[in-house]
């Protein structure tokens, strides 16, 4: 009994000596990188409340002006219509893909998420160049009708319509996954009792899609309200482009850390607000059983529809860019447009983005370990700042980058250095989300048993964990490549001199209205960030969903197997 008072006492004194964190069970090469990576994507939120409290009355004589309440009200109005009609648009374009026979049912399910491999930028100066005032379309029929002049697409109509086109897969793709999994023993109870088509849709269906629509509503709107490039070229009075413009042009630093703060808080707000939303409901079944794939239902004499639906959507966002991008590439090289410095942006955009991807994924693996390994509140005390920085606007970071680098990392200012930490803070959580869902896959008994054969933590992390999570490493890794290609406040603000990307290569050409400038690298950059989105998406939808029951039809076969988003 002595001896095991003493052992007790023994490991008690231990545990005393040990780090805070390490009696939680965390070791320090997990916990340390973790904290330092929290630590630094809390960087921009810090600096903008010290920035914004240094700017004393001058802060204040910015944000109690009027125009403020202005932006205020331009901003909630542009993300909510933008929300709301790429739900609409969603909507029925997922169920189409999922849950009906459409023919090539599997193509369309890509090409109707390729619209997120066009910039906002890219979807707004061929929106411009084609149904502009003095656009393509004006020009096609004014010797037809006489028209010689189309109403004005810039201010809040063009953006409204530019950041839906190009907004709305983020909807379509988490409603797709929850609609090609609901049971439809449910539907078929409430039709059973008496309910139409509609009222199940209605009264059933449409409470379970509630937490898909609202993870599609939030990053749907998170990136509304962040968007630079479509609101700057279309001339709408956004946050972001006032922002941008007071920092630019009015050399104002405090008034623009002060509209910066303003615009984190709104999107805080809407962060706060997408949580109540959801509230403490649930969704998944409370009766044992097993559930079935629901039917796949029978278009009939609508199938013409559905595919005039799906192709319409499809020429509206990827064939009108293209066709414009085309007509211009064209012109351009009929006037001898040298192409050196493009394919010198695309080696940058490129060699960048693949960075950051690396950087990224190498950087999530101590988070995401911490986060399912070792689950508790220094978990959360360490996640909640990469979400903060996540939802902060990349104008707001690039912004307050830039004045922490003059500042205190003068050495790395206006370096590539700089560059990579402001993707690393914007697209970390891309990345973590990725590797985590992959790592609560992996049972932790497999890497026990490799412990137990005498292999060392480092080579069992190499030699069996790192391989089970691959498909999260690609799968985040792409991510991440696909959103700093696309990328703009943070390129323009943080980017070394004279290191164009594809992306600043597209915004000063279309500043200054010279289209044809802006073809080649917008047509570069659709292609560098689609072929790779174009193939995971690829891989990622089921063989074929020939073998679900088809509403009406006799045959009963096995659904293929295969992850479905």
């Amino acid at each position: 009994m002595a001896i095991g008072i003493g052992k007790a006492q023994a490991r008690t004194k231990q545990a005393r000596r040990r780090p805070w964190y390490g009696r939680l069970g965390a070791p320090t090469l997990i916990v340390a990188p973790a904290g330092s990576l929290a630590a630094l994507s809390l960087i921009p939120l810090v600096y903008l409340v010290v920035r914004a409290l240094g700017g004393g009355e001058q802060t204040l004589a910015t944000l109690w002006r009027g125009r403020t309440l202005d932006l205020i009200q331009n901003t909630l109005v542009l993300t909510a219509a933008v929300t709301g009609c790429s739900a609409v648009l969603s909507l029925p374009l997922a169920w189409l893909t999922t849950r009906t026979d459409l023919p090539a049912r599997r193509l369309w399910s890509v090409v109707a998420a390729m619209p997120l491999a066009v910039p906002s930028y890219v979807g707004a100066f061929t929106v411009v160049a084609a149904f502009g005032p003095r656009g393509a379309l004006q020009r096609l029929l004014q010797p037809l009708f006489g028209v010689e002049r189309l109403p004005e697409i810039y201010g809040f109509t063009g953006a409204w319509l530019v950041l839906t086109l190009y907004t709305y897969p983020y909807m379509y793709l988490s409603l797709r996954g929850v609609i090609g999994s609901l049971d439809p023993a449910l539907e078929e109870a409430a039709r059973s009792l008496g309910h139409g088509p509609w009222s199940t849709f209605l009264r059933i269906t449409l409470p379970q899609l509630r937490p898909a629509m609202a993870s599609g509503a939030l990053l749907t709107a998170l990136y509304v309200v962040s968007d630079f490039g479509a609101v700057s070229l279309l001339n709408y009075d956004a946050f972001t482009r006032v922002i941008y413009n007071q920092y630019r042009l009015a050399f104002d630093r405090s008034g623009a850390a002060g509209l910066a703060l303003v615009l984190a808080t709104l999107t805080l707000v809407i962060v706060g607000v997408d949580r109540a939303w959801r509230g403490p409901h649930r969704y998944h079944r409370s009766s044992s059983g097993a559930s079935r794939p629901p039917r796949r239902v029978r278009l009939g004499r609508w199938t013409p529809v559905g595919l005039a639906y799906c192709g319409g959507l499809a020429l509206l966002t990827l064939g009108t860019p293209l066709a414009v991008i085309g007509y211009w590439v064209v012109q351009a090289l009929q006037s001898g447009n040298p192409l050196a410095l493009t394919w010198r942006a695309a080696w940058h955009s490129t060699s960048v983005s693949l960075l950051a991807a690396a950087l990224s994924v190498a950087a999530a693996f101590p988070i995401a370990v911490l986060l399912v390994r070792y689950s508790g509140w220094v978990g959360r005390l360490v996640e909640f700042p990469l979400w903060v920085s996540y939802a902060l606007p990349g104008i707001v970071t690039a912004l307050a980058l830039v004045s922490f680098g003059a500042r205190y990392l003068s050495p790395l200012y206006q370096t590539l250095a700089m560059l990579l930490l402001a993707y690393l803070i914007r697209f970390l959580p891309e990345a973590v989300g990725s590797v985590r869902a992959s790592l609560l896959q992996v049972s932790p008994h497999v890497e026990e048993a490799a412990r137990s054969l005498g292999h060392s933590p480092l080579r069992v992390w190499l030699r069996v964990t790192a391989p089970l999570l691959w498909p999260g490493i690609t799968s985040g890794g792409a991510l991440v490549f696909l959103t700093t290609m696309k990328e703009l406040p943070a390129t323009l603000l943080l980017s070394p001199i004279g290191y164009e990307t594809l992306a600043t290569e597209v915004w000063n050409a279309t500043r200054e209205l010279f289209w044809s400038h802006a073809a080649l690298p917008a047509f570069l950059l659709f292609l560098v960030a689609a072929l790779p989105m174009a193939i995971l998406l690829w891989r990622q939808q089921p063989t074929e969903w020939a073998g679900t029951p088809v509403s009406g039809g006799g045959e009963r076969q096995t659904r293929a197997t295969g992850s479905n988003w």
